[in-house]
């Protein structure tokens, strides 16, 4: 098949119908009412009337490819597919076989009409990328709404969403509440509900209420640009096997034209009664079979359609080498917070000691009100607003230790046991030895209880960890947490290995220690200090939905919807891809060298050499776009 498709391919999205399909079907009419003349034997169907007949049919279906082969000839590229092509054809039209001459080029048109057919169905997940990215977007300007070009806008207004609109910009939600359909950014179709404060992204749509979003990055930057533009990119990035068959096309071209020519030639001085029309007839059956057509289609093709498969399973591949080194991976090293967690801290357990709980709720969120630690937020978080009409003055942070102010004319205290030894307040010995986050809590210089506070799983982390250990995967935590904290995350998951109490370059030494032990590594993480771990793995993945920019830009593969599940997922996807992509070499290579013999010893016709040729590229591209078919779990 060709892989120029700018002078061989069919666009459907350039050409109309008929322009694409026309001389196919006209050729194919053409070709049938011959063979069907000549086995008829009609009157009027002499010598120049059937060659000038046979003439049309070929030049509907051969025209483009001639031209191409004189086009690549110019350009010192002798040894084409289109040169096999068109010599092969020209050849069976010199000895008289011009009904096979035009079968050969005619089931080479269908092959492309059928090429195109997969890459379009290939690239629909992407086009729907393509398709969510909004031309013009509603901002407020001197207190008016004004519809302009997303392009246009700056950092810090304030556009309008209307429901059923689709989301331009990257921005913070300013509005009490509003409900988003994520699917095209996600692949999840559940509408996701945002408050105020929280990142509402471009390629979302509003689903119920107008809502108001501050911008907080510029078009260009947007976490959907950035993903059309990965994707874009992915398809330039060849895998190792399409970089070995292009290079080997290039030498194995060549070496068949000439064993073509000795075909021909070498009988001469060897047979008795050598014909030569029989020899050039065996020379072109060696042509039109050796077309490394196959090879050089159905596999990009195979791993265009991994792309896509993944894509439209929330995952961006940036490239088709990735799909390769993710067959490869054996150990999986992750992030914690982020990754297998939510990154979100909770109130586990409050324990109220010599004062009513819901008092000491209310005391704890009134101070932790004024800070804008995660942990203070998640304090105010449980208690539902109870504390707002609740004084409080003199508030003081005491860094490393905690809060002091005064409530409702009471002296209190919150933060860790650091704080209590600080003021000399005695407490009760066992909760140190608690595995969570504690905040303890005085009142008066009386300790009176404390909070438990823990990042919460993701409600796919289990499901993510059992999936990896049934493709045996290896897997590994690594995290900045404490370590009673992590171990008892990976015990939970059942993670085979897990470290904490970690910095960024000790994450660096643990990857850096497993690659020395001779594994092959995926590395999953979000923040700004996973970037260094990440470059550094075989496939560094990246948590895209909340991950860094620094993160997702260094990454090989990105998950779009944080779910670590998906994880397996894009393994799945890679060892599919390749197990296609080598099907397709076994099939185009066997065929073909079964066929070779066949037509160098004379018992294959060109009717054989044409399905040795587009027959089996055929089978080779249906085969390929099974990958898009295909449900990931």
């Amino acid at each position: 098949m060709a892989h120029d498709h700018s002078e061989i391919g069919h666009s459907h999205s350039h050409d109309s119908q008929w322009k694409t399909y026309f001389p196919a079907a006209a050729s194919f009419l053409l070709l049938v009412s011959g063979i069907l003349l000549e086995q008829t034997e009609a009157a009027f169907f002499s010598y120049p009337v059937t060659l000038v007949w046979y003439i049309a049919a070929y030049l509907l279906v051969g025209l483009k490819v001639n031209y191409q082969a004189v086009k690549e000839i110019r350009n010192g590229n002798i040894f084409s597919e289109f040169f096999l092509m068109s010599i092969a054809t020209i050849g069976a039209f010199l000895i008289g076989e011009y009904s096979e001459g035009v079968a050969v080029m005619l089931f080479y048109a269908i092959g492309e009409l059928f090429q195109d057919a997969a890459v379009e169905r290939a690239q629909r997940s992407i086009k729907a990328l393509l398709d969510i990215r909004p031309d013009e977007v509603t901002v407020i300007r001197n207190n008016e709404p004004v519809v302009v070009n997303p392009s246009e806008v700056n950092l810090g207004e304030i556009i309008q969403i209307k429901p059923g609109e689709k989301v331009a910009l990257d921005g913070e939600l300013l509005s009490e509440t509003a409900a988003f359909n994520t699917a095209a950014l996600t692949g999840e179709s559940k509408p996701d509900t945002k408050t105020k404060g929280e990142a509402v992204l471009a390629g979302m749509i509003n689903l119920q209420t107008l809502a108001d979003v501050k911008v907080t990055a510029l078009f260009k930057d947007s976490k959907l640009s950035r993903i059309l533009q990965m994707v874009q990119e992915a398809t330039a990035r060849k895998s190792k096997t399409q970089l070995f068959i292009s290079r080997f096309a290039k030498v194995y071209t060549p070496i068949v034209v000439f064993l073509a020519i000795a075909i021909v030639s070498l009988p001469y001085l060897f047979v008795a009664n050598y014909v030569f029309n029989d020899w050039l007839y065996r020379g072109l059956v060696f042509l039109v079979i050796s077309c490394p057509c196959a090879l050089v289609i159905s596999i990009p093709l195979g791993y265009f359609g991994g792309i896509g498969l993944a894509s439209r399973n929330g995952i961006l591949f940036k490239g088709s080498n990735y799909l390769d080194v993710m067959t490869k991976v054996d150990t999986v090293v992750m992030d914690k917070t982020g990754t297998l967690t939510k990154g979100v801290f909770e109130v586990q357990e409050v324990i109220a000691h010599t004062i009513d709980k819901d008092k000491l709720v209310v005391l704890t969120a009134a101070l932790e009100s004024k800070s804008t630690h995660p942990i203070a937020h998640a304090i105010v978080r449980y208690s539902k607003d109870s504390y707002k009409s609740v004084s409080v003055s003199d508030v003081e942070e005491i860094a490393g230790h905690g809060l002091s102010g005064t409530v409702e004319g009471r002296k209190v205290l919150a933060g860790n046991l650091k704080l209590l030894k600080k003021y000399g307040i005695a407490y009760d010995k066992a909760i140190e030895s608690k595995v969570e986050t504690i905040v303890v809590i005085a009142v008066n210089d009386e300790y009176v209880g404390y909070f438990t506070i823990a990042d919460e799983l993701k409600e796919d982390a289990h499901v993510a960890i059992s999936r990896l250990h049934e493709l045996g995967i290896k897997t590994v935590m690594l995290s900045g947490d404490k370590q009673s904290i992590v171990d008892k995350v990976a015990q939970a998951l059942q993670i085979d290995a897990a470290y904490g109490d970690l910095l960024p370059e000790n994450k660096v030494e643990k990857v850096q220690e497993l690659k020395d032990k001779g594994r092959t590594i995926a590395f999953v993480g979000d923040g700004v200090n996973d970037a260094p771990v990440i470059a550094l793995a075989d496939a560094g993945i990246a948590m895209g939905g909340l991950g860094s920019d620094a993160t997702i830009e260094t990454a090989d593969i990105v998950i779009q919807n944080d779910q670590p599940s998906k994880i397996a997922s894009s393994i799945q996807i890679g060892k599919v891809t390749r197990r296609i992509v080598m099907q397709n070499i076994t099939l185009a290579f066997g065929v073909k060298v079964v066929v070779l013999i066949l037509g160098a010893g004379g018992l294959a016709t060109l009717w054989e050499a044409v399905f040795a040729d587009v027959g089996v590229a055929l089978l080779a591209i249906l085969n390929a776009v099974r990958i898009q078919r295909m449900r990931i779990y």
